[in-house]
């Protein structure tokens, strides 16, 4: 009987076990988004962890890390480092796949066990958190599949929160500092998932069993914290945030929601069944924590769709702020669900575990008809790298690229799709994004939708500002530079070639067809077949800036004194020119580039990367609200074990009264949920 609590979550991550082995194998997984993912994991290893760190291997140059959460690239760096490089930096990330896979079966099965106190009561609401899909970028098919998996990751740590807060809200301890940890790693995860995390801590402080002033301004406190814990990412982000494109290519109305998924509804009428006593006086905090969540959630979502996002404030899209309200009405509606399956099965345990099994099979019932739930995988769908690589002869092409004139590579895709179709929506690869890796060729397209403002020169024509609100799958073959492939014409695909650096353009022979602009070209008179792809190279190298020391590039001007020459560079402010040791103006061009004042023919000039003031004060606020946070959790610590220490003194004195031990509280562990 020892193991009679633990075995249904080890029967749900055997499950698990057996989906990923299928799906995800131990070899890297290709498919989609996640070789982009890897090459991030890969930037933070080769160039170190400060999130404005240059990366110039992509769209001519880019901050990669500075406007992408770090959290998961942080990680699998981290694994690789702290293991001295016995993981490899492809075993690390697949281990993170792996990991934010079957995480949410954990989480949210030790949330609902504290909730329910019974394990098989729990196991229903967890499967249905390993399980779900439904379109959510934080889904089985969008976090795991597709390769948004930092989502899912975030997504997953969110029931650690009413976790950790559990014992505060019932008054038994202290207030559990390591929340402002917890915070901080989902919002440097995915700040998607960060609303969620406002809501839940400030309703555990709302219906905290201490003062109401007292424990919110513990809550509050534990916020600004964590917003300062994160500010060595956040704070220049903000300062730079006209130097990045909001991606606002989804929205509820184009999304999945609750149309078309039954078990959606039954979690809706799970939940409202179980919020129809959440005043009821013997109901534990935590209780009435997953009762109101989902409600609140409802709220933040909508004000976010139709007020912020009216307004222009697209940076969290509603529609992935609702992959947190959908696992506010898991929680719930799997704690109501919980409680009918510990009511009708009291003192009967094996009853229990067929009510359990049988809620299950209702819920992959109701999941039938939407997809709401990914219950298993087909091998196919899920390529590895090495068919990928095989498929699409990809050493040929790397051996083509290596060979080719000195410059960039202008990819008409952004990846490769792995079938024979016409739907943008193929299966496909952007394993392209792994070029620079590969041969040490800095790209331009070849990977998933970006931020960057060269991205949008490439997406839409202009690096203006405006949200980049078009799906680059969607463009692939038929869209570049603003223009369709059939009417983009030579001057203006050479004008933006040059300017980028691009001396190797590579297409599918599919698109050979509608590339009037390569028909002909005198400036990329040769075009190679590497089948599945054409690759058209330039008649001369182009010169780019070349490095000198870290942080450091070195060019020569080739323009009239006092002209703006473009130095084929993606601009951004923490660049600085000089020439002969005097500093020369510079300015962002009207392509996204950075352009210099050349001071005369000839000149030599040095552009040096290097951190400004909202750098420097970002990292001073994190490590102030680190240092903060160690004294509160050391004050903490102390107070409680002088506690303890009277208790114990009290309890031998024959006071028992005044002992504040756990054996006189009167909420026990586990209370079951209402």
């Amino acid at each position: 009987m020892k193991l009679w609590p633990v075995l249904p979550l080890a029967l749900l991550l055997a499950y698990g076990v057996a989906f990923g082995a299928a799906a995800l194998g131990f070899s890297l997984i290709a498919f989609d988004d996640h070789p982009g993912q890897l090459y991030r994991v890969w930037h933070v290893v080769m160039r170190g962890p400060a999130p404005w760190t240059w990366n110039p291997d992509w769209w001519a140059g880019y901050p990669e890390m500075q406007f992408y959460p770090p959290g998961f690239a942080y990680a699998g760096a981290g694994l690789h480092a702290v293991t001295l490089g016995a993981v490899s930096v492809p075993t690390a990330y697949q281990t993170l796949v792996w990991l934010a896979y079957l995480a949410p079966a954990l989480t949210v099965w030790l949330l609902l066990r504290r909730v329910l106190g019974d394990g098989w009561a729990a196991l229903p609401g967890a499967f249905v958190a390993l399980t779900l899909s439904a379109g959510l970028g934080s889904g089985v098919e969008g976090g795991v599949h597709i390769g948004m998996v930092a989502a899912r990751l975030a997504w997953a740590m969110l029931p650690l929160l009413p976790l950790a807060l559990a014992g505060w809200s019932d008054g038994k301890r202290n207030f559990p500092w390591s929340v402002v940890l917890l915070v901080a790693a989902v919002v440097l995860t995915h700040p998607a998932h960060g609303p969620a995390t406002v809501v839940l801590v400030l309703l555990a402080a709302w219906y905290a069993a201490t003062p109401q002033w007292a424990a919110t301004g513990s809550a509050v406190a534990a916020l600004g914290l964590a917003a300062g814990v994160t500010a060595f990412w956040g704070l220049p982000l903000v300062a730079h945030l006209e130097h990045t494109r909001a991606l606002a290519w989804g929205s509820l109305s184009a999304r999945e929601t609750l149309l078309g998924h039954p078990l959606a509804w039954a979690l809706v009428v799970l939940a409202a069944a179980g919020s129809a006593n959440w005043s009821h006086a013997r109901l534990s905090p935590t209780v009435a924590l997953l009762r109101i969540f989902p409600w609140v959630m409802v709220v933040v979502v909508f004000v976010d769709a139709f007020v912020l996002e009216r307004l222009g404030l697209r940076w969290l899209p509603a529609d992935r702020i609702m992959d947190s309200a959908w696992l506010a009405f898991v929680l719930a509606g799997g704690a109501t669900a919980g409680r009918l399956i510990a009511t009708a099965s009291a003192d009967r345990p094996r009853a229990r575990v067929a009510l359990s099994l049988a809620v299950v099979a209702a819920a992959v019932l109701l999941a039938l008809p939407g997809r709401t739930l990914t219950l298993w995988p087909r091998a196919s769908e899920w390529p590895r790298y090495e068919a990928i690589e095989r498929g699409m002869r990809l050493d040929a092409l790397w051996s083509t690229l290596r060979a080719a004139p000195a410059g960039r590579v202008l990819f008409v895709r952004s990846g490769v799709p792995l079938i024979y179709s016409s739907e943008w929506w193929r299966p496909h690869s952007h394993v392209t994004a792994l070029t620079p890796l590969a041969t040490g060729r800095a790209i331009v397209n070849g990977t998933f939708t970006h931020p960057s403002p060269v991205a949008a020169l490439l997406y839409r024509g202009d690096a203006g500002p405006g949200a980049i609100r078009e799906l680059v799958e969607r463009l692939d073959g038929r869209r570049l530079f603003g223009r369709a492939l059939d009417e983009l014409d030579v001057g203006v695909f050479n004008a933006y070639a040059d300017r980028l650096g691009v001396s190797v353009v590579v297409a599918l022979d599919e698109d050979v067809p509608h590339l009037l602009a390569l028909r002909d070209n005198p400036l990329f008179p040769r075009a190679t077949p590497s089948p599945p792809f054409i690759v058209y190279t330039r008649g001369s190298p182009v010169e780019l800036a070349r490095e000198v020391a870290p942080g450091r590039l070195r060019l020569t001007a080739e323009a009239a004194p006092d002209t703006w020459l473009p130095t084929r560079m993606a601009y951004y402010p923490l660049w600085h020119a000089a020439s002969e040791g005097h500093p020369i103006p510079t300015r962002r061009g009207d392509l996204g580039d950075l352009e210099v004042r050349a001071p005369r023919p000839g000149a030599v000039i040095d552009l040096v990367y290097k951190p400004g003031l909202a750098e420097a004060a970002g990292v001073v606020v994190s490590v102030a609200s680190l240092a903060t946070l160690a004294i509160l959790w050391t004050t903490a610590r102390l107070r409680t074990q002088q506690t303890s220490t009277s208790g114990r003194r009290a309890l031998i004195a024959g006071e028992p009264n005044s002992c504040a031990c756990p054996q006189h509280e009167t909420v026990t562990r586990g209370e079951p949920y209402g």
